[in-house]
C-alpha cells in the first residue's frame, strides 16, 4: 500500500491522480457503505420534515422594497472615498454637465414656493416600477446649497481626484435676463478654484414642465441678431477666463438646442465675429445632440456633442416591468441599450464629442410620467466610458481635441449624476477614475485577458471551530491564493486567533449577521471585481443545524472543491476555458423547478431586476449548498444589480424563503446571462448533469 501511495503521489498531473481517486472510490465497498448511510440519514430527515410546521411563504420582493425602513440605505457595491489620483496626464479630458439649481432664487420662490431648489424635487420621488431606486439621495456632500462657496470647491476637488477634467455649466440667458447664475459668478471670482470649465447655453424657454416645451412658459427666449451680440458681450467674461476649456487653443462654447435659433448658421457667424472684435479670438462652437441632428459644418459649428439618453433609440421594456404604482404612465427603457448604441454621427460628418450618462430617471421631475432607465450600474458605465474614450482617441489627432462629455455631474432629479450618493457612495466617481486608468494603460484596444495567477478564497466563518477543517487543505495547495474571511462581531476574536494559530495570512472583515453567508460574499465579490480579481472560491462554515446530516453535506461539498487534486483540475479548466463561469461540487447542481422551494416569487423578481427577463425553471440549475468556484465576471448580472442591504433578512435561523435562499437559486441563471456556462467538478469539459430528484440534502418543491 505504501508503494502504491508513492506511485500515486508521483503522477505529474492532478487530472491523472483525480481519475485514479474517483475510480477507486467508485469501486470501494467502504465508499458504497458511506453513500448508503448518508442516503438513509437523509430519508430519515425527510420523514421528520414531513411532520414539521410548514415554512412561511417568501415575502414578495416588491413588498420588501416598498417596506424598506428608509430611503438612504446602502447597496452592494458601495464604495468608500479614496485619495488615489487618476493617471497624469489623463488620456481624454472628461467634461461633466453641471446644473446650478441647488440654491433658492426669487424666481423659483415665486413659481414653486419659498425655498424651492432642485432638492425639493429630488426628495419627493418614489419608486413606480420594480427595480427603480427612488428617491436618489446625496451622500458625502449632503443636500448642499450653492450659495456656500465651499460647495463648489469640494466638488472641484472631487472632480480632480476622480478624473473629471472640468464642468460644463448650464447657463440660463433670456434676452439679457439670467437665472441661476450666482454660483457661476462666485466660481468666476474664486481664483483658488482652478477647475477648467465651459458654458452650455440652455436656450429653451423656461417652462413649468421642466422640458423646454411651449406649454405654460414662464420665461420666453428672444432669439435674434441683437440678442446674439448681447449674449457674446456678456459671456465674454467667461470665455476670457484662464480656466476656460479650449480645443486647439480656442475657448469652448456650447448651445443646447441650435434648432430653436431662427438661423443657426447666421448666429454662429455673428458670435465668431463678435468674439474677434472683443479680442477673444476664435472659439470652438459646439451643440448638443439632445434634440437636434445637424451635421456641424452645415450650421457653421465646429462640433456636435452626444447627449444620451436623448436622441438614442433605447429598448423599451415598459411592458416587461412590474409596476408598483397602478397609475404609472411613464416609459421604462433598458439602460444597457444606450451603451450599445453606435456613435451618433459618422466619421465623415465632422467633429463629434462622444457622450455617456451614468443613469437616467426623471421621476422626480415628472412624477408617475417620467422616463426610467433600468439596469444602469457603475461598472457598466465604466465599460461604456472606456469604449467611448478609446473611440475619442481614434477620432482625435491630439489630446488637445480629445473631449468627452458626461451627462451629468449633478442632475439629481433626472437620476444622472457622478456625485456620491447614499446607496453606492463614490461608486460612480470611482468608475470614472478606473476608466481613465484603463485607457491610460491601453489607449486603443482592450488589454489581453490576464492569466489566472491565483484564486481568491472567500470564506464566511460564522462557526470558527470549523475553520481548521476548511483551511488545512489549503495549506497543501500548490496554487497561490488570496484568503478573505467574513465573520460576525461575536466570532471575530476566535477567527483571528484561529488564523494566527494556523500561521496563515487572511483579510478579515466583520459584517452584520444578515443575509447568512450570501450577503457578505456579494459585498466582498463586488470589491474584488473592482480590484481586478478574476476567480473566487466561495466557502462557508456550513452547519445546517436543522439537519442531522449537515456534517456530511458540508464535507462532501468541501472535498469536491478544496482537495488538492480537485482544486488543481478546476483551476486548469478555468485557465483553458474562457467561457467556463462556475464549477459546482459534483452531485450538487440542482434543478431550479424541482428545488426552488419557497423562493419562486423572489427568484423571478431577481431575474427581472438583473435584466434576464423570463426564465424557464425546468432547464435552469443552481449550486446547492452555496459553495462553488466562479469567475467574478460571471457574477456581474447579479453584482451590478446593487441590491440594497435591507433586502436581506437578519439571521434568525430561517430554513427557506429568504433573499439569501433566492440568490443561491439564481446563480446559475446569472452565469448564463453573462454568456458563460455552469458545470460540476467531475464534468469540467462536458455538459453537467442536473439533479432533478433524490438529492439527499433537500426536499423537492411541493414534497
Amino acid at each position: 500500500m505504501r508503494n502504491f501511495r508513492k506511485l500515486y503521489q508521483a503522477l505529474p498531473f492532478a487530472a491523472q491522480r483525480l481519475r485514479i481517486k474517483r475510480w477507486l472510490a467508485a469501486r470501494s465497498g467502504l465508499a458504497r457503505r458511506l453513500v448508503l448511510a448518508a442516503q438513509q440519514d437523509a430519508a430519515h430527515e425527510l420523514e421528520q420534515a414531513a411532520h414539521a410546521p410548514a415554512i412561511a411563504p417568501s415575502v414578495d420582493a416588491v413588498t420588501r422594497v416598498l417596506s424598506r425602513p428608509h430611503a438612504g440605505g446602502r447597496g452592494i457595491g458601495y464604495v468608500a472615498p479614496s485619495q488615489a489620483s487618476p493617471p497624469a496626464p489623463m488620456p481624454v479630458r472628461l467634461v461633466a454637465f453641471y446644473l446650478p439649481q441647488f440654491h433658492p432664487t426669487a424666481e423659483n420662490d415665486a413659481w414653486w414656493g419659498a425655498g424651492f431648489t432642485e432638492w425639493t424635487l429630488v426628495a419627493r420621488a418614489s419608486p413606480k416600477v420594480e427595480g427603480q431606486t427612488q428617491p436618489k439621495l446625496p451622500g458625502a456632500l449632503g443636500f448642499y446649497d450653492l450659495r456656500q462657496p465651499d460647495v463648489l470647491r469640494a466638488q472641484a476637488r472631487l472632480a480632480r481626484i476622480y478624473g473629471v477634467h472640468g464642468f460644463c455649466f448650464y447657463f440660463y440667458w433670456f434676452g439679457g435676463r439670467r437665472l441661476l447664475e450666482q454660483p457661476l459668478l462666485d466660481f468666476l471670482a474664486d481664483a483658488d478654484n482652478d477647475l477648467p470649465f465651459c458654458l452650455c447655453w440652455a436656450n429653451e424657454p423656461w417652462s413649468r414642465r421642466w422640458d423646454g416645451r411651449d406649454d405654460d412658459v414662464l420665461i420666453a427666449q428672444q432669439h435674434g441678431a441683437e440678442d446674439d451680440r448681447a449674449f457674446i458681450d456678456y459671456v465674454a467674461r467667461y470665455l476670457r477666463d484662464a480656466r476656460a476649456i479650449k480645443v486647439d487653443g480656442k475657448p469652448v462654447l456650447v448651445i443646447y438646442r441650435p434648432s430653436l435659433l431662427p438661423d443657426p448658421k447666421a448666429t454662429a457667424a455673428r458670435w465668431r465675429a463678435r468674439c474677434r472684435e472683443l479680442g477673444i479670438g476664435e472659439i470652438h462652437l459646439a451643440f448638443t445632440l439632445a434634440f437636434d441632428s445637424f451635421v456641424p459644418r452645415d450650421i457653421g459649428f465646429d462640433a456636435a456633442i452626444e447627449f444620451p439618453p436623448n436622441n438614442v433609440v433605447a429598448r423599451d421594456i415598459t411592458a416587461q416591468v412590474r409596476r408598483l404604482a397602478p397609475g404609472f404612465a411613464g416609459r421604462v427603457y433598458d439602460w444597457r441599450s444606450l451603451a450599445a448604441a453606435p456613435p451618433m454621427l459618422p466619421d465623415d460628418a465632422g467633429t463629434l464629442h462622444r457622450g455617456v450618462c451614468p443613469g437616467w430617471d426623471n421621476e422626480a421631475r415628472r412624477a408617475g410620467r417620467g422616463r426610467v432607465f433600468l439596469h444602469a450600474a457603475p461598472r457598466r458605465y465604466r465599460d461604456w466610458l472606456v469604449a467611448a474614450m478609446r473611440d475619442t482617441l481614434r477620432r482625435c489627432a491630439n489630446r488637445e481635441s480629445a473631449l468627452l462629455f458626461i451627462n451629468a455631474w449633478n442632475e439629481w432629479s433626472e437620476g444622472a449624476y457622478l456625485e456620491p450618493d447614499a446607496r453606492l457612495g463614490y461608486a460612480w466617481l470611482e468608475a470614472t477614475r478606473a476608466a481613465q486608468r484603463i485607457v491610460a494603460a491601453s489607449p486603443r484596444v482592450a488589454a489581453p485577458r490576464k492569466p489566472l495567477r491565483h484564486v481568491c478564497v472567500v470564506l464566511h466563518a460564522f462557526y470558527p471551530e470549523l475553520l481548521d477543517e476548511i483551511l488545512l487543505p489549503l495549506r497543501t495547495w500548490g496554487v497561490p491564493y488570496r484568503l478573505l474571511l467574513s465573520t460576525v462581531a461575536a466570532s471575530e476574536k476566535a477567527v483571528r486567533q484561529r488564523i494566527a494559530a494556523l500561521g496563515m495570512t487572511a483579510e478579515i472583515q466583520v459584517f452584520e449577521n444578515r443575509g447568512r453567508d450570501v450577503l457578505p460574499f456579494l459585498q466582498l465579490a463586488s470589491r474584488l471585481l473592482d480590484e481586478g480579481e478574476n476567480l473566487v472560491l466561495k466557502l462557508h462554515t456550513k452547519r445546517s443545524l436543522h439537519r442531522g446530516d449537515g456534517e456530511t453535506w458540508r464535507r462532501d461539498l468541501l472535498n469536491k472543491l478544496v482537495a488538492l487534486d480537485e482544486s488543481e483540475c478546476i483551476l486548469q479548466a478555468f485557465q483553458a476555458q474562457p467561457a467556463l463561469g462556475m464549477v459546482v461540487p459534483d452531485g450538487h447542481l440542482l434543478s431550479l423547478r424541482a428545488y426552488w422551494g419557497a423562493n419562486a416569487g423572489n427568484v423571478q423578481s431577481l431575474c427581472r431586476r438583473m435584466g434576464i427577463g423570463e426564465i424557464d425553471p425546468d432547464t435552469a440549475a443552481f449550486p446547492a449548498g452555496s459553495m462553488f468556484y466562479a469567475r467574478l465576471e460571471a457574477l456581474r448580472p447579479l453584482l451590478d444589480t446593487s441590491l440594497e442591504l435591507f433586502e436581506f433578512e437578519p439571521e434568525t435561523g430561517q430554513q427557506d424563503g429568504t433573499m439569501a435562499h433566492a440568490i443561491e437559486r439564481v446563480l446559475g441563471l446569472c452565469v448564463q446571462a453573462a454568456g458563460m456556462r455552469v458545470t460540476t467538478s467531475t464534468t469540467l469539459d462536458e455538459t453537467a448533469p442536473v439533479v432533478v430528484r433524490d438529492y439527499p440534502f433537500a426536499a423537492r418543491a411541493g414534497e
